[in-house]
């Protein structure tokens, strides 16, 4: 398995490749049967703030690596997000149009859009979209959990969601789907949002702090882009549920894990 890094090479499981610079000269190695395109600028605030380059990214280059491997015959895994959605409905099914409201989101649309293309076409390429994927150690939690014990106030939003999925899931699902190469658009997120207000309270009783200590806070008041927060995040996971047998666990559940 080899894995792309912008940074200097750190080893012979690493190729570099930076999507700050023309992909066109991109050698692909001899042995590449399949692939994952997880780069990405992905902060919302970065791609509102600079949506000529983070388009270059999200969407040009992107896409130009996408034809080099389909031109190898490469199966191409593309990760999008739930932010090709407006959020308005929960469960969302993977053939819905997509409602974008967020630059982020509408750049993973229009890349999408292109890919839906090529696959119409023939390539070997598949879609898998994620909401929030959460793994042990993870830093909000971590700070949460630091001044909770501590005796000290943490603010949390009470109007952004999450349906976390555990990073676990999410590398077991890319494995299938690349093993498979299947045409396919799928989807992957926990079956229920909940606000990060209630994480935090929930964090609070689990480690035996003061929920007190958890005060609300909302995006509006702190200035977050547009569409930090969707009413849902949940996606229609079913075909991963079907095809896999892998299905992610309840929020809480998942929490409680890390």
């Amino acid at each position: 398995m080899l894995g792309t890094t912008r940074r200097p090479v750190g080893g012979p499981d690493q190729i570099q490749l930076d999507f700050n610079s023309p992909v066109g000269d991109f050698k692909i190695p001899e042995d590449v049967q399949a692939a994952c395109i997880c780069v990405a600028v992905a902060r919302l605030a970065a791609c509102e703030a600079d949506p000529a380059g983070s388009a270059l990214v999200n969407v040009s280059r992107t896409i130009a690596l996408v034809d080099l491997l389909a031109a190898r015959k490469i199966y191409t895994l593309f990760l999008s997000t739930n932010q090709v959605f407006d959020g308005n409905r929960p469960h969302v099914p993977a053939d819905a149009p997509a409602a974008p409201v967020s630059e982020y989101g509408r750049q993973k649309a229009a890349t999408e859009q292109l890919l839906r293309m090529r696959m119409a076409d023939g390539a070997p390429i598949g879609i898998l979209r994620l909401a929030k994927v959460v793994s042990p150690g993870m830093p909000l939690l971590a700070a949460w959990r630091k001044e909770l014990e501590a005796g000290r106030s943490i603010r949390a939003f009470t109007d952004m969601t999450m349906a976390p999925t555990p990073v676990d899931l999410v590398t077991m699902s890319i494995a299938r789907m690349l093993e498979d190469r299947l045409p396919v658009i799928a989807q992957l997120t926990g079956p229920r949002d909940v606000a990060y207000f209630d994480v935090g309270r929930f964090l609070a009783e689990r480690i035996g702090a003061d929920p007190r200590l958890v005060e609300p806070s909302n995006t509006l008041e702190n200035g977050m882009p547009t569409g930090s927060a969707p009413r849902n995040t949940t996606l229609d996971s079913s075909y991963i549920a079907t095809k896999y047998g892998l299905t992610v666990p309840d929020a809480f559940d998942v929490i409680g894990r890390l």
